[in-house]
């Protein structure tokens, strides 16, 4: 969720019709005391994205670049009872295509009920649309002020299928235990995964195709030692998928296994995270059997300094098969091109923190292969070019 500061009423509030309806329910006593623990917090982005070779969300290889890259969300939390937390946030987004996907959208909704919480102690349970935990970031990537970079890792957290990954609806629990050592954290949950506009990215672009999602399960443990100074996690997940083209049908098991490291002092952080990511499909027609194992890694060291700057540099690696990491057999099978099924990714960020409600990023991306390129904007694969280049800059708000 947002780290911003709640959002002070203006002329028109929400709270008489928020009151009127705990009225009914409540005194107004209690009303006004459940009224008082509503927080509101917003997030606006705004990127010019620019490549010398193959587009990257919107026209960015022409012109002057694509401002298709837009993120506004909106949250809210409310507590009617203290071991209850409601919360929600709408998001809209636009990465590039003809716009639609920018409408907004539930990312998540979810009922906390906390069953017990001590000093030594807290397990709880939610119900709703829950943010997957995985990995370092996937559960406040939507807001730029909590990622290291404009774009994060795209081995490990791929823009290019990002709803598969991002929330799924069902039910999830979680507990933390505080050692002597250290933290220890466990989140786990079962539900179906979204999967909006997710055909267009796994399938080419115009072809009558559709994902949707079926009961998936996912959990991490993560440990931090030193408040915060050494962190490490494992992420696992078993995701399934029903597809369709035309009248092809067929499912697909996605099964990636995270391990995550962070070393944070106080002016500088080494973090690492490596992942193995097993796919499998099967189907009939135009959905070919497959089953192959995917590997993912990236190394990013950041430093901070005169207290509201960083800078970054990161080595980002993706291999769609680790029996063909060349993707030579793959082009020999008259599949794509070869550069289509991995990307080597250098990467130098900086972000100026203006004040707490401004952000201002820039970022620079020299890759080999374009095995994390997104479909929609490169309709014709074998147009796309080896080695590429890609300037970001970058505008936040939050409130």
């Amino acid at each position: 969720m947002s780290e911003s500061k709640s959002l002070r009423w203006s002329s028109w509030s929400p709270r008489p019709l928020l009151a009127a309806l705990l009225f009914g329910v409540a005194t107004p006593a209690m009303a006004e005391s459940i009224l008082d623990t509503l927080q509101i917090h917003g997030f606006l982005s705004q990127a010019l994205v620019i490549t010398d070779h193959n587009d990257f969300f919107g026209p960015s290889s022409s012109g002057a670049g694509s401002l298709k890259f837009t993120e506004i969300g909106a949250n809210a939390s409310l507590r009617p009872h203290q071991d209850v937390l409601i919360a929600a946030q709408v998001l809209g987004r636009r990465a590039g295509g003809d716009g639609d996907d920018a409408r907004p959208v539930l990312d998540y909704g979810i009922i906390d009920y906390q069953l017990l919480s001590n000093q030594q102690r807290t397990l709880g349970i939610q119900a709703g649309r829950f943010k997957n935990p995985f990995g370092f970031y996937n559960q406040t990537r939507d807001v730029a002020f909590t990622r290291p970079s404009i774009l994060l890792p795209q081995s490990i957290y791929f823009d290019r299928t990002r709803s598969l990954g991002l929330s799924a609806d069902g039910a999830s629990v979680y507990a933390e235990e505080r050692l002597d050592s250290g933290t220890l954290r466990l989140k786990a949950g079962v539900g179906t995964p979204t999967t909006r506009d997710l055909g267009n990215q796994l399938f080419p672009p115009g072809s009558s195709s559709s994902a949707s999602g079926s009961t998936s399960s996912i959990g991490q443990l993560l440990y931090e030692h030193g408040n915060g100074r050494f962190t490490a996690a494992v992420s696992v997940a078993d995701v399934n998928l029903d597809l369709e083209l035309g009248p092809s049908e067929g499912e697909l098991n996605f099964q990636p296994w995270i391990l995550s490291l962070q070393y944070d002092m106080e002016n500088w952080a080494l973090t690492g995270e490596f992942a193995l990511r097993k796919l499998s499909t099967s189907g009939s027609g135009l959905i070919r059997d497959a089953d192959t194992t995917g590997e993912s890694w990236y190394l990013q060291y950041t430093r901070r300094f005169h207290d509201n700057w960083q800078w970054l540099i990161r080595y980002d690696s993706l291999i769609s098969d680790r029996s063909d990491r060349s993707g030579s057999a793959y082009e020999a099978s008259g599949l794509g091109p070869a550069h289509s099924r991995y990307a080597e990714d250098i990467t130098l960020g900086l972000q100026w923190h203006v004040n707490p409600r401004l952000l201002l990023a820039a970022e620079y991306h020299h890759i080999d292969g374009t095995g994390w390129l997104p479909l929609q904007d490169n309709p014709d694969v074998t147009e796309t070019r080896r080695h590429w280049n890609m300037l970001l800059f970058q505008l936040s708000l939050r409130f």
